[in-house]
Parts: structure tokens; C-alpha cells; sequence
């Protein structure tokens, strides 16, 4: 009897997960709009600071409404990590990078990501790699390749910004990895507050330049900050880290090759840049990839019946999906 409904609440966790990275993954694309317009008036280090700001007063209040308290101390090292290698270090060189290569390029670098989180995933959490994950990787990865190279040339382009972006892709794929442990000891919110006020701690010695910047920035510019700290930050990565709590990194981040075809709808729709045919064709691909990657080869019968989700996969005892 247990057998027969056990796969009801599986089933629905998993739905809970793809829906949690389908936000995130559309706000972190939004991001991406947003840190070209607010990047005119403020510095990288300035808008990292004001970005996790902004951020963390979103969060911290909704941890005190919640009551959720202090992080266990078991967590405190991945949460640590995490907030310094991606957000407080992934920020600032992402912000500082886009400022000298144009998105294309930005797209392409910064796409590298989900590879090294992949092999560092494999490596240090012993994340399986299934053939249809290592196929859906390949397929989005030559969409981004193709995004990246359709859109190369619109802006300026230098090797400081293609090594920043590299760094950031770095930083992002390490803190990922750091995370993933914290969130088998701390709830998704915890590890997503305490990791963005580190982040924001890290980032204190741009605070004279954040002041200056925010005196002299248009309101729109400002408000561009605001909005990055609240959606793409406070919510975007709490969703990240309610998902990656209930599967691997390497599949998470396979998931985030859906980016760089929702950034080239979004600039298409709100900042009137018409696609060429090889930036929607590479589009579709990282759209292809990413549900191959999130596939499963399918079961029948008996197998169907008895399969069992993967631990990684179940919400854990007492966290509210």
C-alpha cells in the first residue's frame, strides 16, 4: 500500500523543484537586462554592494517573520564559501566583466559555468553523470556558443573582460559546489540570507563608492539595483537553492543553460534588439538541451512501479515546500 503512493508526494517534489528553476532561471535572464541598463551609472564593486543590499534586507525580513534563526553551525562553512565565491565574488567581476565585452560574449564565457560545476560536482559531491545529462550539456552548450557568436561584435570586447567573465564562471561553479552541502544541514532561506549578508560583508569597501553613486545615479538606475537585489537575488536564489536541495548540482546547473535563449526573448521584447537566425536557432538549442539534460529515460511495468526517487531528490524532514 505504501509502495502504491509513494510516488504522489515524489512526484510532487519534483514538480515543486522544476518550478522553483524555471523562476530562477527567468529572473536570473532578467538579470542580465537590468545589469546592462544599471551599469551605465554605477560601478561593479557599487552595484554588487547595492544589489546585495537590497537583498539581504528582502530576506532578513523574511527570515524574522518566518522565525527562522541562526543556520546550524554545520552549515556556517558552505554558506560561508558560497557567499563569498558567488555573491559577493561572482558579482562584482560579472558587473565589471560586462562593462568591457559585449553580451555575446559575456553570454558565452559566463555559459562555462555549468561544465566546471559538472566536473566539480562529479569530483567533490560524487554527482552521477547519465548519458542523457552529458548530451542535453552538449546540445545547450552549442547553443551558447552560437548565441554568444550571433551577438558578438555589438559593443566593445577585451581580454580583461573575457578573463572577468571567466573568473566569475569560476566563482560561480565553485559556490554552487560549496552550497549544495549546507542545504543537507540548513533550510533553502537560511542558506540563501546568511550567504548573501556575507556576500554583502565582503563587499563593505565599496560602500563609499556605492554612496557616490547612488547621489548621482538616475532614479532608474537605482531602481534597476533595488530590483536586482530583490527578484534576481532574494527570491531568484531562494528558488535556486529550494531546487538544488532536491537534486544534484551538475543537474541544476545543466538547467541554467535556459538563460541565454530567455535573454535573447527579453532583449528582444524590451530593449527592441530583433534576433538574427543563429541567435534564435542557438536559442532553441539551449532550450533543447536543457530538457534533454532534465530528462529521464523512461520506465515501464514493474521498474515504473517500484522506482524510487533519489534521496537528493525528497525535501528534508521539517522544511515547508
Amino acid at each position: 500500500m505504501m509502495n502504491a503512493s509513494s510516488p504522489a508526494p515524489a512526484r510532487r517534489t519534483e514538480l515543486l523543484a522544476a518550478g522553483a528553476a524555471t523562476v530562477t532561471v527567468v529572473l536570473w535572464a532578467s538579470a542580465f537586462v537590468s545589469i546592462r541598463s544599471a551599469g551605465a551609472a554605477y560601478s561593479p564593486g557599487a552595484l554588487a554592494l547595492g544589489r546585495l543590499l537590497a537583498g539581504a534586507v528582502t530576506l532578513g525580513t523574511i527570515c524574522l517573520l518566518r522565525r527562522e534563526g541562526l543556520p546550524p553551525r554545520e552549515a556556517w562553512r558552505g554558506i560561508a564559501l558560497s557567499g563569498l565565491l558567488w555573491f559577493g565574488f561572482y558579482m562584482v567581476v560579472l558587473n565589471w566583466g560586462e562593462q568591457q565585452v559585449d553580451a555575446g560574449t559575456a553570454a558565452l564565457v559566463v555559459n562555462t559555468g555549468p561544465i566546471l560545476i559538472a566536473l566539480l560536482g562529479s569530483r567533490l559531491l560524487g554527482d552521477a553523470m547519465p548519458p542523457r545529462l552529458v548530451a542535453g550539456m552538449a546540445v545547450s552548450f552549442a547553443g551558447a556558443v552560437a548565441v554568444g557568436l550571433s551577438m558578438s561584435g555589438k559593443g566593445g570586447s577585451s581580454v580583461l573582460g573575457v578573463v572577468l567573465c571567466l573568473l566569475a564562471a569560476v566563482g560561480y561553479a565553485a559556490g554552487v559546489v560549496a552550497q549544495k552541502p549546507a542545504l543537507g544541514r540548513a533550510s533553502a532561506l537560511q542558506v540563501t540570507t546568511f550567504g548573501c549578508l556575507v556576500g554583502a560583508v565582503a563587499c563593505l569597501p565599496f560602500a563609499g563608492r556605492l554612496v557616490h553613486d547612488v547621489a548621482h545615479a538616475p532614479a532608474s538606475a537605482t531602481l534597476n539595483v533595488v530590483y536586482l537585489g530583490v527578484f534576481p537575488t532574494a527570491l531568484a536564489f531562494t528558488t535556486w537553492a529550494y531546487a538544488l536541495a532536491r537534486t544534484t548540482a551538475t543537474r541544476m546547473g545543466a538547467t541554467t543553460y535556459a538563460v541565454p535563449a530567455l535573454v535573447v526573448a527579453m532583449s528582444w521584447l524590451f530593449l527592441g534588439e530583433i534576433p538574427g537566425v543563429l541567435t534564435l536557432a542557438g536559442g532553441a538549442l539551449c532550450l533543447a538541451g536543457v530538457a534533454v539534460s532534465r530528462s529521464r529515460p523512461g520506465l515501464s511495468g514493474p521498474a515504473r512501479a517500484t522506482a524510487s526517487p533519489r534521496p537528493s531528490e525528497h525535501a528534508r524532514p521539517g522544511e515547508h515546500a
